[in-house]
């Protein structure tokens, strides 16, 4: 999207872009701009350092990283940028059934902290960088307001329609 980028989708590989669209689809039903790379954290460490680094410089408030297998991604951006990062693992073909991928990002060491979402939770991710910006944003914020009061509302009428049963 143009205009002043709020949100960096970036992800190891486009086998990654099946799960990482659920984080993108969420920003634009938002209306929050965001920009998506394929940054490798293995097969191309310079790209990623100056992606990361430069982020905030951009303007980008929030990183969503989505990464399978050793699953660097995250924990590597978010060791050189002040902003805060999302990580996804992502079951990926060479994963040990996604826990290798879970694990890389959900452990990282004191002083890099990575939020981390479920296996192939890019939706919650994009959500998440949407409530991080809403912070700040008071338009943001009451579109997230919104968006719970659809989540309960649906609820409501899911319990109705089985009081009927």
């Amino acid at each position: 999207m143009a205009g002043n980028i709020s949100v960096g989708v970036i992800m190891g590989s486009k086998s990654d872009l099946p799960v990482m669209q659920a984080a993108i689809d969420v920003l634009k039903e938002f209306g929050i701009s965001y920009e998506v790379d394929i940054v490798s954290a293995h097969r191309t460490p310079e790209k990623m350092m100056k992606y990361a680094q430069n982020a905030h410089h951009r303007g980008i408030k929030v990183i969503v990283a989505g990464a399978g297998g050793a699953a660097h991604l995250p924990g590597m951006v978010a060791s050189v940028t002040p902003l805060p990062v999302i990580g996804v693992p992502v079951k990926s073909s060479n994963s040990i059934d996604g826990w290798d991928s879970v694990l890389s990002i959900l452990q990282m060491p004191g002083g890099v902290p990575v939020a981390t979402v479920a296996l192939n939770g890019a939706k919650n991710a994009g959500l998440l960088a949407i409530q991080i910006i809403g912070a700040s944003d008071q338009q943001t914020m009451d579109k997230m307001i919104e968006y719970k009061e659809g989540l309960k509302d649906k609820v409501q009428k899911m319990s109705e329609e089985v009081s009927d049963l």
